[in-house]
């Protein structure tokens, strides 16, 4: 049914689970024991392409990092949700080794937090499990562009170029008394960046404006 629909109107966003936790990959085998591996079942149904996100992708194999680079597809990464539930570390070297497109996201189950800020803080810690230390400028390229690209709708927002839909939120980086003592010691933006992704949450945003209205 989501194959016919897909068909019919190929312009509409697919969003969906993949390879969460082993279970789940266990179970798909099971029903499609064929198919060489979870996302070649949504490959087989015309499923993926550059409107597909996956959610999740934490136990994916080399193979599925090259089909979902080869179809255009893309990963919502749920650091809250994964580290909430158990589920594993998301692998964000893979990720950028095989050059797919990957947004942050909160997840609406078991995330346990809207604010972007604080799920690029769990973002972090997943990154530094693995021995792979996210950058502020990284962490906010895929809270921003990066998950604009996820959508492929980098050319209507994501950044502040001329033309494109101004959605944005105001920010205040130091709030706490932590925070400013932190912010106070920063050299750079980056070490700016660094704090606020760490330290901050929905408490920083001070304004929000949607298509240029406040």
């Amino acid at each position: 049914a989501v194959q016919r629909l897909r068909t019919e109107f190929p312009d509409t966003w697919l969003q969906t689970h993949l390879s969460e936790n082993r279970e789940e990959i266990a179970w798909v085998k099971q029903l499609w024991p064929e198919h060489e591996h979870y996302l070649d079942v949504y490959h087989h149904y015309q499923l993926t392409g550059e409107r597909s996100v996956f959610a999740h992708g934490i136990h994916l194999d080399d193979a599925e990092w090259q089909c979902l680079h080869d179809t255009g597809s893309a990963v919502a990464f749920c650091p809250t949700s994964n580290l909430f539930l158990g589920s594993g570390l998301f692998r964000l070297p893979a990720c950028w080794q095989h050059q797919v497109r990957m947004g942050i996201g909160s997840d609406v189950g078991a995330g346990t937090t809207f604010s972007m800020l604080r799920t690029l803080g769990e973002a972090y810690k997943v990154g530094q499990l693995q021995s792979y230390r996210l950058r502020a400028s990284e962490a906010f390229y895929h809270a921003t562009l990066g998950g604009a690209r996820a959508l492929r709708l980098e050319d209507k927002i994501g950044n502040f170029q001329p033309g494109k839909e101004a959605d944005f939120v105001v920010i205040d980086p130091a709030v706490t008394p932590l925070q400013r003592l932190r912010t106070g010691r920063c050299h750079d933006i980056y070490e700016q960046l660094f704090v606020l992704m760490t330290l901050g949450d929905e408490r920083n945003i001070s304004e929000t404006w949607v298509n240029g209205e406040r």
